[in-house]
């Protein structure tokens, strides 16, 4: 009986969904029910997989070393523990990487037998193996974190005091929301069935108030906003929007989310974007489609917010890009062994300005995959991801090595670059994350549906690499600015506020080879950022001492809808090279 009810639980919403768009033909490519007892990463397999070819990897592009140096990778350690499926900084200078607890054994186990209880086995057996940790990246050492419930392919942000807000994943922990502060000792404290619904390959994105919303899912169709630790949400809001774009392989998954200047959310799923304004749950307006393909999960492109310009007065435009993905059919595709160019095109859009249209770019090399983070230069770095293919486990082909450097604001010709290339695929389940120090920590991958590294087209990654972006050349080491981070304020930024940062730089600068930027470091897993935004600040006064000492005053952001309460990077940024960041809270 009490399998029964599992499967009546399960098909209902299916069955509803089926009323109001294309049903999802689940058993075409999964095998859902499992045996009792048995772990997912045995049964969630496409039945219909694509065959090892064992067919090396391939370099998409070479490096344009015409602009000068072109970046460069170094290998931070050889074993992170866990493969990276999920990336998140915390403003103790640690990362936190963690993956499903679907796929049976990492390489670290839990220390001192203190192990987990596995829900979903028949017996109530003990996992042992820890699926996720935290990370120095300075060092290489790692510590095992113990999560509870199943974070496959969750949902992220963070808090105003820091703390990591993490919701969803698979099974028993599609409801719940998950909590880890940065301390030395603070592990994972959850709360089980907190979410009114389901969220598996769902997004969060905060809010001017410091709240998150959390959007979509697998037949998710519907959004909610995470309760207070502990409450529980009895329903969820439907969302007309996410029905239209499904479809049969559900292209529509971790819809990229970003919160314009007007506190409204630009939400984009398949190939269409709302703007949705979460105060009064109304639709504002529809967005022109993005033709080409499908850009979501699976066929997997990527999205940000341009950075915005505070230089001129408050921003009332801005302006979101979204590149790459994979054609509709590419997901089915894979399936019968075929492997799909992914896409080349990037489309920006005003998403402030109603009568606005997609401008189409091309980027020099296909990707799928991907991940695009915002640098602290206003620079947008593209990493990570496969030339063919999609999304899933053993549905990508041909490895993309090459980053590509991407200038918003340059001449039309002039903004794309390829960089120095990686010698370690990154495909499905990989990740990265902008460091305090301006270099971009790459790590995770792991197409397989559990931890092999042998005898598989693409072995599951628990390396760690760490990327060098141009302005780093050591050339340049002149040019780079060193924060004074004693000096600066321990009260923070407050909005309507003056900042104020003392540096020193070797190099002689002038006020307008000064630029100073805050970031809000995101949640990164299977090509998307959540939450990541920066900001370009005022400069209200610029002095210098003489002796390579400078103060800089800005002005801080007049608005939470601007920059959501938080903890950001703060980078001077002088002729064009980052310094070090520091740490800064604005409320």
């Amino acid at each position: 009986m009490e399998t029964l009810l599992k499967v009546a639980s399960f098909l209902l919403p299916l069955l509803l969904a089926a009323t109001l768009a294309e049903p999802f033909p689940f058993d075409s490519f999964f095998n859902i029910f499992p045996p009792a007892g048995s772990n997912p990463g045995s049964f969630l397999v496409p039945s219909n997989m694509p065959k090892a070819v064992n067919q090396p990897p391939k370099t998409a592009a070479a490096a344009d070393i015409t602009g000068g140096f072109a970046g460069k990778w170094e290998l931070i350690t050889n074993t992170s523990g866990v493969s990276a499926m999920h990336l998140a900084i915390l403003k103790d200078n640690k990362a936190i990487m963690f993956d499903t607890t679907s796929l049976g054994p990492s390489t670290i186990k839990l220390p001192n037998g203190n192990c987990r209880v596995d829900q979903r086995s028949k017996n109530k057996s003990l996992d042992c193996w820890a699926h996720a940790v935290e990370f120095d990246y300075n060092t290489g050492k790692y510590r095992a974190l113990k999560v509870l419930t199943d974070t496959w392919c969750s949902s992220g942000g963070f808090a105003l005091d820091g703390t990591l807000v993490q919701t969803g994943g698979y099974a028993e922990g599609d409801r719940t929301v998950r909590y880890i502060s940065p301390c030395p000792t603070c592990n994972w404290v959850e709360y089980q069935y907190s979410l009114g619904n389901s969220r598996w390959y769902a997004t969060q994105q905060i809010l001017p108030d410091g709240s998150f919303i959390v959007i979509g899912g697998r037949r998710g169709f519907n959004y909610e906003f995470v309760p207070q630790a502990g409450q529980k949400n009895a329903a969820a809001i439907p969302l007309q929007f996410l029905i239209d774009t499904t479809d049969d392989v559900e292209n529509n998954l971790y819809p990229f989310v970003h919160l314009a200047p007007d506190g409204t959310l630009f939400v984009f799923a398949n190939d269409r974007a709302i703007i949705l304004d979460p105060r009064t749950h109304i639709v504002v307006r529809q967005l022109p489609r993005l033709d080409g393909g499908s850009r979501n999960y699976p066929a997997s492109g990527m999205s940000a917010l341009l950075p915005l310009d505070l230089r001129q007065g408050i921003p009332t435009d801005a302006e979101v890009i979204v590149c790459g993905g994979a054609t509709k059919n590419s997901f089915t595709a894979a399936g019968k062994n075929q492997f799909l160019p992914a896409l080349t095109s990037c489309g920006r859009i005003n998403i402030t300005t109603p009568t606005a249209n997609w401008r189409v770019e091309k980027m020099p090399v296909a990707r799928t995959m991907g991940d695009m983070l915002i640098l602290p230069s206003a620079e947008i770095l593209m990493i990570n991801g496969a030339s063919k293919g999609c999304a899933g486990w053993f549905f990508g082909r041909e490895p993309v090595f090459t980053p590509v450097l991407y200038h918003p604001n340059a001449a039309p010709a002039d903004r794309f670059r390829t960089l120095a290339p990686t010698t370690i695929a990154r495909m499905y389940h990989s990740s990265s994350a902008v460091l305090p120090d301006a270099t971009v920590l790459v790590a995770g991958s792991n197409p397989n549906n559990a931890y092999h590294f042998t005898k598989v087209d693409f072995q599951t990654e628990v390396r760690v690499e760490r990327f060098y972006p141009p302005y780093l050349d050591p050339a340049m080491a002149k040019n780079r600015a060193e924060i004074d981070e004693k000096a600066a304020a321990t009260t923070g930024m407050r909005y309507l506020g003056i900042f104020t940062l003392n540096f020193k730089v070797e190099a002689a600068v002038e006020e307008e080879d000064v630029m100073v930027t805050m970031y809000a470091p995101p949640f990164t897993t299977h090509g998307f950022s959540m939450n990541q935004r920066l900001l370009i600040l005022k400069t209200e006064m610029f002095t210098e001492d003489g002796s390579g000492g400078y103060t800089v005053t800005v002005a801080a952001p007049p608005k939470p809808e601007l920059a959501p309460p938080g903890y950001y990077l703060v980078f001077v940024v002088t002729k064009g090279v980052p310094s070090k960041g520091i740490w800064v809270q604005i409320q």
